[in-house]
């Protein structure tokens, strides 16, 4: 099969196409054709330095699927051969998104809603579990809550936006203001442009929830508007967590998981028309060291999708 991989850690030059065994699901796993394979942060990040890898070994790159089921391993009940599914394969250990089949535990992966495609699909899993992760698990957002979401219009961004506002809360968003219109058709009910406005004067009424997918002095900077008892929560890592004045706080970062649950739950949002992925730029799997370059610049609005199939 075809496959990116990485040849050795650093720019998306490194990513080159090679032929790889196809992958056997043992049991309980699944093997999965994919159709296309979204792009994330912690993919470039982990191609620059290897660092995110739980191990030292080169891997294929990518995490996000979407695909048609090909053959199931013993003990697998959930799904049958021709199935269409989307899901996060293995992360954060090595899945390798970016290749014509990936195999994984069946759990790792959902029904993919008839209403999108799978490019659609396949930018979901990371970006869309993330946000539904912290919101619900991790913050246990209620209706009438308010929330405030760093970088609304990214790729976490834009899924919290709609997540939040499909659970009843009230949400606010940071974005430069280019980005406003299309954040307001997702359901945003208030917006700061953060390059001519500090947001912390701009939130005149305290939050509940704050989803910080920048760090540097954010995180800071959002516990003045952050009420007692609420939650920061941290997307970029551990050291992007305030170290001081988040006493009375709930404050910490948050990994994202493979999670059949929290993938259905996005799918039925997806079908019931209150979620639904901005898909800034689609590119065939030949040129994912260009998505790298894209996706490196912070520009997007939404995901990056490679169709491979």
């Amino acid at each position: 099969m075809r496959a990116i991989v990485v040849s050795q850690w650093g720019g998306p030059e490194v990513l080159t196409e090679t032929e790889l065994d196809r992958p056997e699901p043992g049991m309980g796993e699944i093997q999965v054709r994919v159709h296309a394979a979204g792009v994330n942060p912690v993919d470039w990040k982990t191609r620059a330095s290897g660092a995110l890898i739980p191990w030292g070994t080169v891997p294929a790159v990518g995490w996000d699927v979407s695909g048609t089921v090909e053959a199931v391993g013993a003990g697998v009940t959930m799904f049958r051969p021709g199935d269409e599914v989307f899901g996060m394969p293995r992360f954060p250990h090595q899945a390798g998104a970016y290749a014509e089949y990936v195999t994984a535990p069946a759990r790792h992966f959902t029904r993919k809603p008839a209403e999108i495609d799978h490019v659609q699909a396949a930018a979901l899993p990371l970006a869309a579990l993330t946000a539904w992760q912290a919101l619900t698990d991790t913050a246990g957002l209620r209706a009438g809550q308010r929330v405030l979401v760093h970088a609304a219009a990214g790729g976490v961004g834009h899924f919290a936006i709609q997540i939040a506002k499909a659970l009843g809360a009230y949400v606010i968003g940071t974005a430069s203001a280019a980005k406003h219109e299309v954040l307001r058709s997702l359901g945003a009910d208030e917006l700061i442009d953060y390059r001519t406005t500090a947001f912390e004067d701009a939130v005149t009424e305290e939050v509940d929830v704050v989803i910080d997918a920048i760090g540097g002095d954010y995180g800071t900077r959002s516990l003045k508007v952050l009420r007692p008892g609420g939650h920061l929560i941290t997307l970029n890592g551990p050291d992007q967590v305030p170290a001081t004045g988040t006493e009375g706080f709930h404050t910490g970062w948050t990994l994202v998981e493979p999670d059949h649950a929290g993938l259905k739950a996005i799918a039925a949002l997806v079908s019931e028309g209150s979620l639904r992925p901005v898909v800034d730029t689609v590119l065939p799997l030949s040129q994912a060291a260009k998505a790298h370059e894209i996706g490196e610049q912070g520009r997007t609005t939404g995901k990056i999708v490679l169709t491979v199939v």
